[in-house]
This record gives structure tokens, sequence and C-alpha cells, in this order.
């Protein structure tokens, strides 16, 4: 197990009616908010005037920005910056899901910077200082609630790019699984395999000595999975909706991936398609993963027999390691069956003739300086099209 430094600020309010508190809670930390969200769905829900009255009634000022959308693109972020800036906003709330929260992580370092925001994410630049955010979660599924990390479109060049900075991690969110029952299903299928996506990031690794996290990541996937089917046959199930919607906070906090070496492969594969086809990242990662899987594990069998056992629970003798894992990564892909979730790259209109420009993308070949994916093996650009292969 390597050494490691972990820190997560944010505060979590979890819970029925936890969203009335908004106000209260932001009383003592801003004099003006922007209020950040997508669309219509928080006004059907009720919770946009719950949010408006409490900042109403706590004496919060603030301004509104909605149009938050699903891969969220760099133009709302910039004009939430200048939004910010006429204002005079010195704090944002953001009331969605991950796209919501990723806007206004964006705006929250574009704020500060001299130059266009995207450059932060292009060049990868580390800012030192941005705009606090705070968190009402209506979609389980990125993470962004308490993570480091962003993701953000730019439709002009067919980017998307991610950024990691501590500073903007939340203040504080507030988690009330009730706002979850109207999920369309498909919402909800795509927001499990993304949540178990970031545990198998952290999860297959080839460092040693990792069994305290091994268990960890292992006891969240079976937890999710488990409560997974639930939700999906009954959205109205608050039970397990807490078990999903906190597991998906926990699988991207960063606590599943200390002391270890980790792979981020199908993350990096999955945003070419999401940028070559405005995928949904969930769908993209139900399709990727068994696909990246059966390319890599020989790299490390011994990780992934653990992985068919402890996880997916496959059982039967060891005398053929190979076979066991192949069991595991099918009973994987039925899961994702299960839950309504594609099972091919043709299925979400990805298309052969396309995977050699997405695959050189991915590992920056494209752009002159390639630097290969994932952990458990290298992927160079050729190897990326071997895997969009297997799942096409």
């Amino acid at each position: 197990m390597y050494n490691f430094d972990f820190s997560n600020r944010t505060r979590v309010i979890f819970g029925k009616g936890e969203q009335k508190r908004v106000g209260e809670l932001l009383k003592p930390l801003a004099k003006k908010v922007l209020f950040h969200y997508g669309g219509s769905s928080i006004k059907k829900s009720g919770l946009y005037d719950e949010v408006i009255t409490s900042l109403k009634e706590n004496g919060v000022d603030f301004v509104e920005l909605a149009g938050a959308q699903p891969n969220p693109r760099v133009p709302l972020v910039r004009s939430g910056i200048e939004l910010i800036k006429k204002e005079n906003v010195d704090f944002i709330l953001a009331v969605g899901g991950g796209s919501t929260i990723d806007s206004a992580k964006a705006m929250s370092m574009g704020i500060y910077y001299e130059g266009d925001v995207w450059e932060i994410y292009e060049k990868s630049i580390m800012v030192t200082k941005t705009m606090p955010v705070a968190t009402i979660l209506t979609i389980p599924a990125a993470g962004s609630e308490t993570s480091n990390s962003s993701v953000i479109s730019n439709e002009e060049n067919g980017m998307k790019r991610g950024c990691n900075n501590n500073l903007t991690r939340p203040v504080f969110s507030i988690i009330n699984p009730e706002f979850f029952f109207t999920l369309p299903k498909n919402q909800i299928a795509n927001g499990v395999a993304d949540m178990m996506s970031h545990i198998f990031e952290r999860y297959f690794t080839d460092t040693p000595d990792t069994d305290l996290i091994d268990g960890m990541c292992e006891s969240v996937l079976r937890t999710i999975m488990k409560n997974a089917v639930k939700v999906y046959d009954n959205p109205q199930d608050y039970d397990a909706w807490c078990q999903v919607g906190f597991g998906g906070t926990v699988a991207h906090n960063d606590l599943l991936g200390v002391g270890r070496g980790q792979e981020w492969a199908c993350h990096g594969m999955e945003h070419e398609l999401s940028a070559k086809n405005d995928v949904a990242h969930g769908a993209g990662l139900a399709v990727l993963t068994p696909a990246w899987m059966k390319y890599v594990y020989k790299d490390n069998l011994n990780m992934f027999v653990q992985f068919a056992k402890n996880v997916m629970g496959v059982e039967g003798g060891l005398r053929d390691p190979e076979a066991f894992v192949l069991d595991a990564i099918t009973k994987l892909s039925d899961f994702y069956k299960r839950i309504g979730l594609a099972q091919t790259l043709t299925d979400i209109g990805i298309y052969e003739k396309d995977f050699e420009e997405m695959a050189k993308r991915a590992t920056r070949a494209f752009y002159g300086n390639e630097s290969p994916l994932g952990g458990v093996k290298k992927l160079k650009w050729q190897d990326v099209v071997e895997i969009f292969k297997i799942a096409k």
C-alpha cells in the first residue's frame, strides 16, 4: 500500500426534508448566491420553491442561472462567470445532478482565472483560488457532490475534458433520496453504471497489500448492485435509494482510491463517445467496461479472479481461472442488461468508422503527444481500437 494524504472537506447532510435547511446553511457563508440548476424538473418536484423559500426566509440574496444539461457545455459556464461578475455573487449553489454541479465547479474556477475557463480543462491548469460551491443533489451518479472533479464539453472542437482540484469540493451537499423517486429508468441505470465505474477505476490495481480498501470497494459494489435492481423495479423504494444514493457519493469521494495505483482507462475512452455522439456517460461506461475487462484481465489475472469471487459471486473451482473471470464479466453484462442498459456501441450510435479517431483522441495521439491510458495495461490508441471492436 502506498503513502497517501486524504482529506475531504464536504459536509454531507442526508435524509428527508434536509433541503429546507439550505438557506440556514448558506446564511453564514454567503452574501449573494448564484442559484444554478437545469430546467423544469426541480420546479415540477417542488424543490425549486423550497429552495427559494428557504433562501428568502434566511435573508440570503440570490440570482438564478438555469440551463444545465447532460454533458455540460462550456458556453453556459462562460455565461455563468459573466453573471457572477455582474451581480457580485460570492457563492454558488448547484441544485441538480453531476452536470449541474460540474458546471458550477467550472464557474468557481473560471471566475478568478485571467484566461478563458476552457483553458483550465484543456491544459490541466491548477488554479489556486475558487469560489465556494454547495449542492443539493437530485440525481445520484457522478459523485460530484463530494468529489474534487468536474467534466466539461466543448462542442466547438469536439472535446470533453476533466479537471481535478481539491478546492472545488463542495462546502456542503444535501442529499434527500426522495428526490430520486421520479427519475426515469434510463437515468437510474446510467447513474448506477457511472458510480460502479468510479469504483472499478480505483479497485483494479497492481498495488499489493490493499486488503482494507479492496474490501470496501467490493462491499460498496455489491450494495449498489443489490439495491439498484430494487430502485429500478420500484423507484419509490426510499430505503434502497439510501443505499444507492450514498453509494454513489462514497464511490467518488476518493476514500476508495487511497494508497493504490488507479486505472481510469474506461473513463478516458468513454469521454470520446460522449463528445462524438452526446452519449450518456453511464450508458457508454456500461458498454465499454466489460469489453475493457476482456482485453486486459490476463495482465492482472489474480485481481480479476478476486473480483469474480468477491463481487460477482462466481462459484466453482479455480482450475481454469480465465473461465472463472469470463463468467464474471458475463454476469456483469447481464446485470447491466437487467437494468436496461445497452450492450454494444452500435446500440448507442457509435460505429466502427469512428473508432480510430476516437482512440487517437482518447490517448492524445490525435494531438501529437500520445499518453497511454490505464494502469492494469497501458493502452495505446491501437489497443483502444481493439477494445472498441470488442464492444461494437
